[in-house]
């Protein structure tokens, strides 16, 4: 999938995240806070600006600390990853320039553990797979103890 569909996928999950989170706390996740001159699309432009510096921060930034906490998440079974991904949401709305902004850690948490369920069936929606062969192939065992094909 290329970098654009990655991107478009990740900020519709990043909108959705921020609308179920901000029905319980208005300020909690805001985007568009930067004027680009384009008006409305600007806003959407400054969401999939976030969603692409976002998967460079989790091509490059996330491994390292998966790294580095290994034991951690283990140890948790799996469950630090959320809080990984949320150091990753504060990390990219640090960057003013991309005009989004997470006001605190527990919404970040949140965002994060709704946002990869989101992002996961996004994708394995719009995927398109190669059309699968159908071979059967049928093997049998001769009486010298060979096998041969039917």
């Amino acid at each position: 999938m290329g970098i654009l569909v990655r991107g478009l996928v990740t900020a519709v999950a990043i909108a959705i995240s921020a609308w179920v989170i901000n029905l319980y706390d208005a300020n909690a996740i805001k985007w568009g806070l930067v004027d680009y001159g384009l008006g409305d699309l600007g806003r959407y432009l400054s969401l999939f600006f976030t969603a692409i510096v976002l998967g460079i921060v989790n091509a490059f930034v996330r491994p390292i600390l998966l790294l580095i906490s290994l034991p951690l998440t283990c140890a948790t079974l799996g469950l630090f990853i959320f809080v990984i991904n949320a150091l990753m949401l504060l990390l990219v709305s640090a960057i003013p320039q991309l005009g989004f902004s997470v006001n605190g850690f527990i919404p970040a948490l949140v965002a994060s553990a709704k946002s990869e369920p989101l992002r996961a069936s996004i994708t394995k929606a719009t995927r398109s797979r190669p059309p699968r062969r159908h071979t059967s192939s049928a093997f049998v065992m001769s009486a010298g103890g060979r096998l041969s094909r039917m």
